[in-house]
């Protein structure tokens, strides 16, 4: 049998209609309207079998051969080719068809397991985190392709700074990887798993806790600080609690003044020269926000909402409140992380909306 008949050249000038060979079963195909492609031909059961093999402007005359060679093979296997084509064709489109991404896993889990989550709020809990921290990195991909990798993307810009918020979303994305392998969605192990994986990369959270001082207060144990920080006296108490209140930076709430606080449409707002963006916040007040206002309206000294002698109190005043009550491990700007921890975890409003309320840039917005 002659083979490699055919010559680059030979396939670039052909302008005929027809079949030309190259020996070995591989055939230059030209049709009337002269388009080039490549064809495996053979005989089964003595009758004439076609399989494309591709354009010529897309498959080089070698890499033909090269896929003539392995049909060749599989027929020389007691493989017909036309065969094992259609059976590789179908398993594609069935592995496509059954294909799911993360996210869908995780709605799938959540609406599963919900009927047995009496208290919504733990629902909202498992969508916000995941949605916060898990969507943005791998929300959208093929449940398959989870490795350690994304995982660790993950996790990493909050394992040390919020390992409570982040032990809990390893948790779940570790739920949801096994609830998809399960279903057969995905096969091996699963990344999530902490013990004899992830333990070699992260450190333990006890080891983290023993040494993070704290900063940001648990939301669990806002209302025992508020309870301890009602028997407190003096302007700084009050200013604290309104800062913890509006999710206020120290500067914002310590340099209120009183031509931005509406009564009537019970909202504060802060010039776009305050911010930290630079650009203007408006923060709706809560009654009890509201009723601090009214106790510092009482005492009014000057133009400050929160005065100490004739301008607003100091940068340190709430810091050495905090040492007093022998709070000193917390920040007074952790507060805000503690709104943003509790907002995720307690309530169903977006990351944006969480984002916008503590005047954060929000990123990849559409103009």
């Amino acid at each position: 049998m002659i083979k490699n008949k055919l010559t680059a050249r030979t396939v670039e000038t052909k302008k005929t209609e027809g079949y030309y060979s190259d020996g070995g079963n591989l055939y230059l195909r030209i049709t009337p309207n002269l388009t080039k492609s490549w064809a495996f031909i053979y005989r089964k059961e003595k009758k004439r079998t076609e399989i494309g093999l591709g354009p010529v402007d897309l498959v080089t005359l070698e890499e033909a051969r090269e896929k003539t060679n392995t049909l060749r093979k599989q027929i020389t296997n007691g493989i017909d080719p036309l065969t094992e084509k259609q059976r590789l064709d179908n398993e594609l489109r069935a592995n496509i068809a059954k294909a799911m991404t993360f996210k869908q896993c995780a709605d799938a889990y959540i609406n599963a397991h919900q009927a047995g989550w009496q208290n919504k709020k733990h629902i909202q809990q498992w969508q916000n985190t995941l949605a916060q921290y898990a969507f943005p990195v791998f929300g959208d991909l093929d449940v398959k392709s989870i490795d350690t990798g994304l995982i660790t993307k993950c996790l990493e810009p909050i394992w040390l700074t919020k390992n409570e918020t982040a032990g809990r979303v390893r948790g779940r994305i570790e739920s949801v990887l096994d609830w998809a392998t399960v279903k057969k969605f995905r096969k091996g192990n699963n990344p999530a798993r902490w013990r004899g994986h992830l333990d070699k990369i992260f450190p333990k959270p006890s080891d983290i806790q023993k040494v993070e001082h704290h900063s940001a207060l648990p939301y669990a144990e806002i209302n025992a600080f508020i309870n301890l920080l009602h028997n407190q006296e003096g302007i700084a108490a009050k200013c604290l609690e309104f800062t913890i209140l509006t999710a206020a930076r120290t500067g914002e709430s310590i340099g209120a003044t009183w031509d931005e606080i509406d009564l009537t449409a019970k909202t504060w707002t802060i010039p776009a020269e305050r911010m930290k963006m630079k650009k203007g916040h408006i923060v709706p007040l809560s009654p009890q926000a509201l009723a601090i206002i009214n106790e510092m309206a009482a005492i009014r000294t000057n133009d400050y909402v929160f005065p100490s002698n004739r301008k607003g109190l100091s940068n340190m005043a709430m810091l050495k409140l905090l040492k007093r009550m022998d709070q000193g491990e917390i920040t007074v700007h952790g507060f805000r992380s503690t709104f943003r921890d509790w907002a995720a975890e307690s309530t169903a409003y977006t990351s944006e909306v969480v984002e916008m309320a503590l005047a954060h840039a929000i990123k990849n917005q559409t103009p």
